[in-house]
């Protein structure tokens, strides 16, 4: 049934939705918010505001969402049905019962995604109203409830204005620790966005100016060598070495086609040393007398042979 009623009433906001928020929506991806950061940094947009909303979907008040949903829809059953997915009580992995209480959006539900744009489609509006008021020029990006606001210069009043209008006309927790602001321009400093890391560098080999790098931070880099660990730890000794070459493929594949975007290389190679690491140490842990190569004169070949996936730029530039 949400789905049923996602399909009818999906067109209907797409229609007013700005173009500045790609998470959830058709014909658009989190490559596409990377990219368009980037163009705003490097057209420059230096001064980057950086938020972070406490446990956003858990927090929309339903009485906020019900009035931004009637600004286009008013009929009453769907309004209804609306109501009664946001009233209804909620059963965690763990057994628990929890009921809203009034506020969030079921995290898994179909339509919650197009739920939490509809209501911060609004912030959009009212972030572009403060701009206005206070002679702000600025570029918003949002993923979902991650986004950034980038400007060249801040105006006296424009960033309070806006954590203003995020408190208490929306009624969302602004998480102090987290929200910061960052001049790009600035020696040793980054942003993060997505699980990219924005930062200017010079050039490694030749003299020139700085430019714009941006790639897999070191989080995600992390995060991917967990999971290949976990993959090739000893008590999966005993599976075939073309399963396990499989599995690690899937996971290092769909990593790499996500992180795509910018200069990714030497990400890459990191990971890529890694997953080489492991494999040789999980062969080896097959057998008291180690591995035997059977397809080639060293490891680097003989995983190659194997089909064991080494990311590339050029792979997911194709």
């Amino acid at each position: 049934m949400q789905t049923a009623v996602k399909l009818v009433i999906e067109p209907i906001f797409e229609a007013d939705f700005h173009d500045c928020s790609y998470g959830f929506r058709p014909g658009r991806n989190a490559q596409m918010a990377v990219e368009r950061v980037a163009a705003e940094i490097k057209g420059g947009r230096c001064k980057v505001y950086d938020a972070d909303l406490s446990s956003y979907f858990d927090t929309i008040p339903h009485g906020k969402l019900i009035l931004a949903i009637r600004k286009r829809i008013v009929d009453g059953s769907v309004l209804a049905l609306i109501r009664q997915w946001l009233k209804a009580t909620i059963v965690e992995p763990d057994g628990v019962w929890r009921k809203p209480r009034g506020k969030g959006t079921p995290q898994g539900g179909v339509i919650s995604p197009l739920l939490s744009n509809i209501y911060l489609h609004w912030f959009e509006t009212c972030a572009n109203i403060i701009a206005k008021g206070t002679g702000q020029h600025m570029a918003i990006v949002r993923y979902a409830d991650d986004f950034v606001i980038l400007a060249r210069e801040w105006k006296e009043g424009f960033r309070q204005g806006v954590e203003s209008a995020i408190e208490g006309r929306f009624g969302l927790v602004v998480n102090r620790d987290k929200t910061r602001c960052v001049d790009m321009k600035a020696p040793h400093e980054s942003l993060s966005f997505l699980g990219y890391e924005f930062r200017y560098v010079y050039p490694r080999r030749v003299a020139g100016p700085r430019y714009l790098e941006y790639g897999p931070s070191r989080k995600s880099v992390k995060r991917v060598c967990k999971k290949v660990k976990e993959l090739t730890k000893s008590t999966r000794g005993l599976i075939p070495a073309e399963k396990m070459v499989a599995d690690i493929n899937r996971v290092v594949d769909g990593w790499g086609r996500y992180f795509r975007c910018g200069y990714p290389s030497r990400m890459f190679g990191k990971v890529n040393w890694y997953v080489s690491r492991r494999m040789y140490l999980w062969l080896n842990g097959k057998s008291q007398r180690g591995y035997k190569l059977k397809y080639a004169e060293n490891y680097c070949a003989e995983l190659s042979r194997m089909g064991l996936l080494m990311l590339t730029r050029k792979r997911y530039r194709q």
